[in-house]
């Protein structure tokens, strides 16, 4: 039995990155899928060897939108007939030390990353409530969990989502409404090929993916599995989590004593 089978799955972000993994992966458990981005999802995750992509409805937009926003649920729900899970993937970088950053750009990052999320939920959640039902999965970050050098609009953004998260965990538990997060590390995105291609960066991708327990980068794949268990009702008793994903990142530190005792 799929897992999300005969469900709607409203997805942003869903053209690229972990939206479009997750996207893909509610589909393929059954899901009705809504996508909503700035351009129509398309791309090596939308299709697997052999098959064609999954259908889904399509609508575009930018999440700092209120209106569009709002058209955009209210379209879905008139297509589709409800909105059984939320997932608010639309994100972006950017940062920097907060004495050299400017405020446009750190509106820009705020914006996209927290007002995208709160406008989302904002619009999905009385359609939630007439239903009686629901998850929410938001993604957070590792960076909301504890700080990166250099990351202070982005680790501000995904720090509040988390707590914006718990806080609606709290508002809306008792309605049948789940919300969790997800904090991914690392992934393999253009997102992050993006960063790692700065000049500035150089030699600091190996670095970054030694801080991962498990020695490498996530897949866009494995955080989408974490959404979809989210998703889904096998959570049926898991809200106001904020689940790293993240190859132990935040686990801790190494200083080489592992290998001292044979463990490398």
């Amino acid at each position: 039995m799929r897992r999300l089978a005969g469900k709607v799955a409203l997805v942003t972000g869903a053209a690229s990155g972990i939206g479009a993994a997750c996207a893909r992966r509610f589909a393929e458990e059954g899901a009705s899928v809504a996508a909503f981005d700035l351009a129509a999802p398309g791309g090596p995750l939308w299709q697997a060897t052999g098959e064609a992509a999954p259908a889904v409805h399509v609508e575009l937009g930018d999440v700092r939108d209120d209106a569009r926003v709002a058209e955009a649920v209210a379209a879905v729900r008139a297509k589709l007939g409800r909105v059984d899970v939320l997932l608010n993937a639309a994100g972006v970088a950017g940062g920097g030390p907060v004495h050299l950053i400017e405020p446009a750009e750190w509106d820009r990052v705020l914006d996209v990353n927290l007002r995208g999320t709160f406008l989302f939920s904002r619009h999905v959640l009385p359609v939630m409530l007439a239903q009686g039902s629901g998850s929410i999965v938001n993604l957070a970050s590792v960076e909301g969990i504890e700080g990166f050098e250099g990351g202070s609009a982005y680790n501000a953004s995904k720090g509040a989502v988390m707590i914006l998260t718990r806080n609606m965990a709290i508002d809306y538990g008792r309605r049948g409404i789940r919300v969790n997060a997800i904090c991914p590390g690392f992934i393999e995105t253009p997102m992050l090929q993006g960063l790692l291609d700065n000049e500035a960066l150089t030699g600091v991708a190996d670095a970054i993916r030694e801080a991962h327990q498990l020695g490498r980068f996530g897949r866009a794949d494995e955080v989408a599995n974490a959404a979809l268990f989210l998703a889904s009702d096998e959570a049926s008793f898991v809200t106001g989590v904020a689940l790293p994903v993240d190859g132990g990142y935040t686990a801790g530190h190494r200083f080489g004593i592992a290998r001292l005792m044979g463990l490398e």
